[in-house]
């Protein structure tokens, strides 16, 4: 049985900088707070954990003088209004592209433009995108968007981590209710890489192993792709959900993970088929 992983599954440079931050301030203040989860993966906020990286609800749960960590999705406004108000001490954790996500519906903002993100509802990153321009309209599917009324002008972003297809079917209707749209293409280069990889090798092997958390729009996002070049392909946390049965005929495996899987979770993931191989 032939395993092939996707070249840049796993951490993108955004997670990767985001949670080696987090780890230098544990070593440096001994702890560190964190608003949330850093990035929506079970196994990274445990291991953080332990080295000294806690995870509150609001800057209130801080003790005085520690360091609060904001994380790599984005922050809304107001806590960075109230932690700076308070004299913490402020550790950006923010992935560079979404902070010029922000940037640009500002820009489109000045512009006289309403603003629309598509992207998940209730995700963070697209709270945190939203509340840089009031009354910013967010879609999550072609559906949301036939709902929109006419518009004359409006700029249109995305969260970083859809799909390009959700993106052009959106736009796709709202081209048709907007005389003067100018959309960013905003989904990060890093995704849109993994995502290409991801169905490239799902159409040539017989089996998808996807690798992330169930919490995970990306890793879920990676999934549904997957799952539309190749029937079989099937999403795991981490090496224990990996089911024998179904390998079973396999000849060619293919493995990406989602952008907020950590390197040792994918090799624990590879190393377990591998097993599985040997005994069949």
């Amino acid at each position: 049985m032939k395993i092939f992983v996707v070249k840049d599954a796993g951490y993108c440079f955004g997670v990767r900088d985001a949670v080696n931050k987090a780890y230098e301030a544990t070593r440096e203040y001994g702890e560190v707070y964190m608003l949330g989860d850093i990035v929506h993966n079970e196994k990274v906020v445990a291991d953080l954990a332990s080295a000294g990286a806690r995870v509150v609800e609001n800057l209130g749960a801080i003790p005085k003088g520690s360091a609060v960590l904001l994380r790599a999705h984005g922050t809304v406004k107001e806590v960075w209004k109230n932690a700076r108000k308070q004299g913490m001490n402020i550790i950006d954790a923010t992935c560079p592209l979404v902070h010029e996500i922000h940037r640009e519906v500002k820009r489109l903002a000045e512009d006289g433009r309403q603003i629309i993100v598509i992207g998940d509802h209730n995700h963070d990153e697209v709270i945190a995108i939203a509340d840089q321009v009031p009354g910013t309209i967010v879609l999550a599917t072609p559906a949301e968007a036939e709902a929109v009324k006419k518009l004359k002008k409006a700029g249109v972003v995305s969260q970083s981590t859809q799909t390009i297809e959700n993106v052009q079917e959106i736009i796709a209707v709202l081209t048709t209710k907007i005389f003067d749209l100018h959309f960013v293409n905003t989904i990060c280069y890093p995704t849109a890489r993994n995502q290409t990889q991801l169905k490239e090798l799902a159409a040539r092997t017989d089996i998808m192993i996807i690798i992330g958390s169930f919490t995970s729009a990306n890793s879920k996002r990676l999934t549904t792709l997957a799952k539309r070049v190749n029937s079989r392909s099937y999403q795991v946390a981490d090496p224990d959900e990996v089911d024998p049965a179904w390998f079973e005929g396999v000849e060619t495996v293919g493995i990406s993970a989602g952008a907020s899987t950590p390197d040792y979770l994918i090799e624990d993931v590879k190393h377990k088929i591998e097993r599985i191989a040997v005994e069949k």
